[in-house]
């Protein structure tokens, strides 16, 4: 059975998504933080510096994937067509990361596979995110007896 929510205010309900999207912002960020934090203790330069690019290429990565998405869905849904993607806008995205981390590399002032690393700051956002959906679907499940 489903329950609806009674919205008093008048005012239309946030947008699920928005706030969805601010959390796992929010955990990358925490977690190239900390993992660079316990970088500068226990790792060489290289490897910091490597996490940090990673890191922040992975949080632009991310910002710029959702708003270019986000703009062609409200184009299309302004022209009443379906939504075109092209195929450039990623290209061009994963060959300016790719670009950064090969120069950085070329001058030796990252580590590749800590870069590469840095890059998965996704992971982590999710495995957070799925663990604080999966606590509230249990704490809030009712009964069927």
């Amino acid at each position: 059975m489903t329950e609806t929510l009674n919205n008093l205010s008048g005012s239309p309900p946030n947008e699920p998504g928005a706030s969805l999207h601010a959390r796992v912002f929010r955990t990358m960020a925490v977690t190239v933080a900390l993992v660079v934090a316990f970088s500068l203790a226990l790792a060489s330069w290289h490897v910091t510096t490597g996490l940090l690019l990673g890191g922040t290429l992975s949080l632009l990565n991310y910002h710029w994937m959702r708003t270019s998405i986000a703009a062609v869905f409200e184009s299309a849904l302004g022209a009443g067509t379906a939504p075109r993607l092209t195929i450039a806008n990623y290209i061009l995205r994963y060959f300016v990361v790719s670009l950064a981390v090969f120069v950085a590399y070329f001058f030796s002032v990252v580590s590749l596979p800590a870069a590469i690393a840095g890059l998965c700051s996704f992971v982590p956002a999710l495995f957070v995110e799925a663990s604080r959906e999966f606590y509230f679907v249990i704490i809030h499940r009712e009964e069927t007896s």
